[in-house]
């Protein structure tokens, strides 16, 4: 039997304070109910009219680093390309064996990702999936007047693929976005997105369902719908029919790589809740309850004494964790979380997924065959990708043409200065002046650089060429840079 992939949908063609943006938190009007068999047509060309303006094409490219020999990242972990991905890299490293003779290690691989966004702030701020911008060290944006601006990444949650980016862009046309609380199943839905490179391709649909946990995304409660949603559309709008942004377009269930049906849609008040946190502080915070557990089927169900197959059963009790601490022992289940039936095990982790650390829960556990009542204060989850410092990855500073980050404290020692910006990649205005990827920025006319937003602002008051220092293979060296 052909093997089914849960596939994120962003089209990958390579080798391998929030207030002012988003105003109030989504809020969930009342459904005005109406009878059954009333109901006229959706009107889905006003829809699309009015939203496709604040939709965006988005292109990443970057760079990969695979081992040759089980395809794992440089950090030791194992990937999960999509099988379209997995053969495209099998291919290159067939091909590459055949003309050379051997395979290293490691190798870096170019990388070329599409997708789609939507803005959500007039002066340029647009969310988009997280694993659209993976790895990318530069990012064009193309609006749907056909203007196109370099991208800044101001963060992204890969545990929710939620990213956040911004533009140098004033006056733009922007989404209303809405609690997907208000979805019922049956509701008609729009997406809008570039599926395979056709940008604002529009498609229609309805809800399936809502809440849909899915294996190896515990954070999210997905929705489902049957609206047509193909590699490109990762980060696209799903709209209700009154052109409200209800959620972001991210991944399909499929045997092929392609639309079958199942389309998956992370809520927009997750995203929105990721959104803020990213634009407050340039990362996500996710509460540790730290537990293991598995689903409920009948014969454990009975075994437990319970009434139905229901609710999440511990396996794993981290040492020391949250869990730990409140007294929740292997074998208990967890029946309830602040009020909310657990019916599988994965509802567990999104509801403690969108709470914060420090945020009590209260759980209803059934422990040696009764309910007990547990208030349980939530740890938190490691930082992904941190370093000594919390940097960041790289941000592309677009006057410049730069992609950089702050030193990491090896980095410092190795270089023995205390602060810099390490240039990644480099393209514009600083590649025609001389500056290379490698390079560290020290100071730009004189003031020392710390952050890309110190450079940001530099930049916007530029009348004339900067003198940029620099580190470059243990030699200081001035590059003057003309942004005009």
């Amino acid at each position: 039997m052909p093997r089914i992939h849960l596939t994120r949908i962003s089209l990958l063609a390579a080798l391998l304070s929030f207030a002012p943006v988003f105003g109030q938190t989504p809020t969930a009007p009342a459904h005005q109910a109406m009878p059954v068999g009333i109901a006229a047509l959706p009107d889905v060309a006003s829809v699309a009219e009015q939203v496709a303006p604040a939709v965006v094409n988005i292109k990443a490219s970057g760079t990969r680093t695979l081992s040759t020999a089980d395809l794992s990242d440089a950090s030791g972990n194992t990937t999960t390309p999509s099988p379209q991905d997995a053969d495209a890299v099998r291919d290159f490293l067939r091909h590459f064996q055949q003309r050379f003779g051997g395979l290293p290690p490691q190798m870096s691989l170019p990388v070329h990702s599409e997708g789609t966004g939507f803005i959500v702030g007039s002066h340029g701020v647009i969310l988009t999936n997280a694993h659209v911008i993976r790895d990318a060290q530069e990012v064009t944006v193309k609006l749907k007047d056909r203007r196109e601006f370099r991208a800044r990444v101001l963060g992204s949650d890969k545990l929710t693929d939620i990213a956040v980016l911004k533009i140098d862009a004033h006056d733009l046309p922007i989404v209303k976005m809405i609690s997907s609380n208000t979805l019922r199943v049956g509701d008609w839905v729009l997406a809008i997105g570039s599926p395979f490179g056709l940008e604002n391709s529009v498609t229609a649909g309805v809800v399936s369902a809502t809440q849909r946990a899915l294996p190896g995304n515990g954070f999210v409660p997905f929705i489902q719908t049957d609206a047509a949603v193909n590699p490109g559309n990762s980060g696209g709008p799903l709209l209700n029919m009154r052109a409200e942004v209800v959620g972001i377009n991210s991944q399909i269930f499929s045997r092929s790589g392609g639309y079958q049906g199942l389309s998956f849609a992370i809520p927009m008040e997750v995203a929105h809740r990721m959104a803020q946190q990213i634009l407050n502080t340039g990362q996500v915070g996710h509460a540790r309850l730290g537990l293991g557990v598995q689903e409920i089927d009948q014969p454990l169900a009975e075994s437990f004494k319970l009434m139905r197959p229901a609710g999440a059963l511990v396996n794993e009790v981290e040492a020391g964790g949250a869990a730990d601490l409140a007294g929740i022992k292997t074998g208990d289940v967890v029946l309830t979380a602040n009020g909310r039936v657990i019916e599988r095990a994965a509802e567990l982790a999104v509801i403690t997924g969108m709470a914060q650390p420090g945020d009590e829960i209260a759980l209803e556990v059934w422990h040696h065959y009764k309910k007990i009542q547990m208030h349980v204060r939530l740890g938190a989850a490691p930082l992904q990708n941190p370093d000594a410092d919390g940097s960041a990855s790289p941000q592309i500073e677009p006057h410049y043409g730069l992609a950089m980050r702050p030193l990491r404290s090896e980095e410092k020692r190795k270089t023995g200065i205390d602060a810099g910006l390490l240039i990644e990649s480099v393209s514009g205005v600083a590649e025609r002046a001389g500056v290379l990827a490698g390079d560290v920025l020290l100071a730009i006319d004189g003031e020392p650089m710390r952050t890309v937003e110190q450079t940001s602002a530099l930049a916007s008051r530029a009348n004339k060429p900067l003198a940029l220092r620099l580190l470059r293979n243990g030699i200081m060296i001035h590059v003057a840079l003309r942004l005009a």
